[in-house]
């Protein structure tokens, strides 16, 4: 469907809280502004000198959920099973699209996602390190990044990527620190106007070579109205395609999930829509992992976290269980039960351990959204109507467009 086919606005009724969490979230991030600078230069020393991963065995002490500011230098004495589980919650981390934001068209930006591995990129003292969602090292390389390769200078910088495999790119999305200055509690509008300037100053769009292993690339960001959305969505790109990001134009950039960057996917912009089992196949039901609490109860990874249901004691110890175990289960005939937007009950029936690979538990809203479309879909056409208004000029990116 073209944008010119829409002539109504289209609202699909919510069928959860998101959009009460989103208004939540804004509210809190102008209350609570952290120590930016510091929590930039404990991660991009965490990046930098947190151990090569190895296998530690699942009874490792599980540690807090977060760390206050005044407890960062003590998190870097903390063992490497316990330093990367806090590295992995740094990421801003979007939350799935289960309803269609309020003033989509003004106050949200949206980009085709690159495939590939998420990661940190850190370069500071002559070097360059990515690290996965979960800590672990994806590359040590130099780098044309400010300090990332042989000039060293006591600045450091801290991108969010996706690394993509076919091409060996890293696809820039983000930017949380340049040169030592903290962008974390800057708006969404600024980052990216600053990563688009910031970056071409340096030599990262360049071809690979002896002091630059990877080429650094932007990814086109558009004003989500119905043009700027079609043209996210079919317009080619130089990789393949996982979806649509949408990012909140006043969102800071918060570490953990968040209602302020969103990810919707359908068949036509994603090879990976329904999640897969272990053998790459659709299961027949939906199935989730959930983590498994010292009382017995399983939640997900959001924060507050929410309660699918709760193991009975004796499974647990003849199941060789235990706190922070990351569990897969199937959904069965009795599906989710929700009430005012939050679950009220789930069918859930035990299938085994999760790869030893996972990080964290599926979140609410991934949850929700595998089950809304294996049910009752939210589709592009939805989604263009919702942003429909007349528009006189052909699709462009906005200003603080991001091409490589």
């Amino acid at each position: 469907m073209a944008p010119h086919d829409l002539h109504r606005p289209f609202k699909r009724p919510a069928i959860s809280d998101q959009e009460r969490r989103r208004e939540q979230s804004l509210l809190r991030q102008a209350q609570n502004r952290q120590d930016a600078q510091r929590h930039a230069r404990f991660l991009a020393s965490a990046a930098l000198s947190l151990p090569p991963q190895s296998s530690e065995p699942e009874s490792e002490p599980k540690p807090e959920p977060e760390f206050e500011l005044a407890e960062f230098e003590a998190a870097s004495k903390l063992k490497a099973v316990e330093a990367r589980k806090w590295f992995a919650k740094q990421l801003m981390l979007p939350e799935w699209m289960i309803d269609i934001p309020n003033n989509l068209a003004q106050d949200w930006f949206v980009f085709a996602r690159p495939s590939g591995k998420r990661c940190f990129v850190v370069s500071c003292n002559g070097a360059t390190i990515s690290r996965l969602r979960n800590g672990a090292v994806l590359h040590r390389f130099p780098s044309g990044l400010p300090s990332g390769a042989r000039k060293k200078d006591p600045s450091y910088s801290i991108l969010d990527c996706i690394f993509h495999e076919a091409d060996q790119t890293y696809y820039v999305i983000d930017m949380v620190c340049w040169r030592g200055y903290p962008l974390s509690d800057c708006t969404a509008e600024f980052r990216f106007f600053w990563l688009t300037s910031k970056l071409a100053e340096t030599d990262a769009f360049e071809p690979p070579s002896h002091y630059h292993k990877y080429r650094f690339s932007l990814v086109p960001v558009f004003n989500c109205d119905s043009n700027g959305l079609y043209a996210a969505y079919s317009a080619p790109v130089p990789y393949v395609k996982d979806g649509l990001l949408f990012y909140n134009k006043h969102a800071h950039y918060q570490a953990g999930i968040t209602p302020l960057a969103l990810v919707w996917k359908d068949e036509n912009c994603s090879q990976y829509v329904l999640d897969t089992d272990s053998k790459g196949q659709v299961p027949n039901q939906q199935q989730v992992v959930l983590e498994l609490q010292d009382d017995g109860k399983l939640t997900t990874s959001d924060d507050p976290p929410m309660v699918f249901g709760c193991l009975d004691g004796s499974f647990i110890q003849q199941s060789g269980l235990h706190s922070g175990c990351l569990l897969r289960f199937s959904i069965g005939e009795g599906g989710l039960v929700l009430m005012d937007g939050k679950l009220d009950k789930a069918d859930l029936h035990y299938l085994g351990k999760a790869n030893r690979a996972r990080a964290s538990a599926d979140s609410f809203s991934k949850v929700m959204f595998q089950h809304s479309v294996r049910h009752s879909p939210l589709r592009i056409d939805g989604l263009l109507e919702s942003v429909s208004l007349p528009v006189d000029q052909e699709s462009k990116a906005c200003d603080i467009e991001m091409d490589g």
